[in-house]
């Protein structure tokens, strides 16, 4: 089976038949919810929406504090792999925790 598989890529490289994938261009609907003002904005602004609108901030259930924020910040850390240094981390919890 091996054989015969690196000999079907082989010959298919030997044919010079190679699929390009053309790019493609879109258009991303506008933003429709916004950062609450308050200490901290400007972080959250500048680390949040780099992967994710404002809208899977927004549509979190209101008033849980800071023990859901950590976690929620963490997670976006240790799970999705986001880059935010703890300094930025800190100041994002304590502005969710008290802007949402």
């Amino acid at each position: 089976m091996r054989l015969s598989l690196k000999l079907s890529a082989a010959a298919i490289l030997a044919s010079g038949a190679v699929a390009v994938a053309k790019p493609v261009a879109y258009q991303l609907p506008p933003e429709t919810a916004k950062l609450r003002p308050g200490p901290g904005v400007e972080t959250a602004q500048n680390n949040c929406t780099a992967c994710h609108s404002v809208d899977y901030i927004a549509m979190q259930p209101p008033k849980k504090g800071k023990a859901f924020w950590e976690a929620e910040v963490s997670k976006m850390v240790k799970t999705y792999k986001a880059e935010i240094h703890d300094d930025d981390a800190r100041a994002i919890v304590d502005y969710l925790a008290a802007t949402y």
